[in-house]
């Protein structure tokens, strides 16, 4: 079973997430920030994770230590319940539009960790999340799970239909590169 639980405890947030990779595509999420808990029960939906998340930040502050913390620990989680990362795709990427918005996905479980993420917003902030902090959410997933992560928002209007995309077309891409498809590591070096 490819599943992980991880908690991160610091001064400024408690994190738990429980990470289940070949679930149903259900969730709990509770961070504090409503954006954020919309996007990453998204992500268990397209995915077909299951997850749970709980976090406990410094609000009081803003979001940016929770979402930061969040991506951490969920790519700390994703990465420990892949383990050797025997026989699976290691590739995912695709585009996903929503609605005047197009978003384009494309990563490789690589252990090289490296984050591209190309978007331009026109809001500060969406409900109470900064949209500075979606890349900080990103950046911290990629380097905890070691991933190379590209996500450019390709064009769009509304500030909310882009970022959605660009969550549902991660959670599409990562279903897609956890697939297990053989018996070997999917590496000309034998390790991922």
């Amino acid at each position: 079973m490819r599943k992980a639980k991880v908690e991160r405890n610091t001064l400024e947030t408690k994190v738990k997430v429980e990470i289940d990779l070949d679930g149903k595509g259900e969730s709990q999420i509770r961070t504090g920030i409503g954006f954020l808990d919309h996007m990453l029960n998204l992500v268990a939906f397209h995915g077909s994770f299951d997850l749970n998340i709980e976090c406990n930040g410094d609000l009081h502050v803003d979001g940016h230590h929770s979402a930061e913390d969040v991506g951490i620990t969920l790519g700390q989680a994703f990465n420990k319940a892949l383990g050797n990362k025997k026989g699976i795709k290691r590739y995912g990427s695709l585009y996903i539009p929503m609605d005047e918005a197009l978003c384009r996905a494309a990563l490789d479980i690589s252990s090289r960790p490296y984050l591209v993420f190309d978007a331009d917003f026109k809001s500060e902030r969406l409900g109470e999340m900064s949209t500075q902090d979606f890349k900080e959410f990103f950046r911290a997933f990629a380097n905890e799970a070691g991933v190379t992560l590209h996500l450019n928002v390709l064009y769009g209007e509304n500030d909310h239909h882009k970022i959605e995309a660009a969550f549902k077309a991660f959670a599409r891409a990562l279903k897609e590169a956890v697939q297990v498809q053989s018996g070997t590591i999917s590496s000309s070096k034998g390790v991922l």
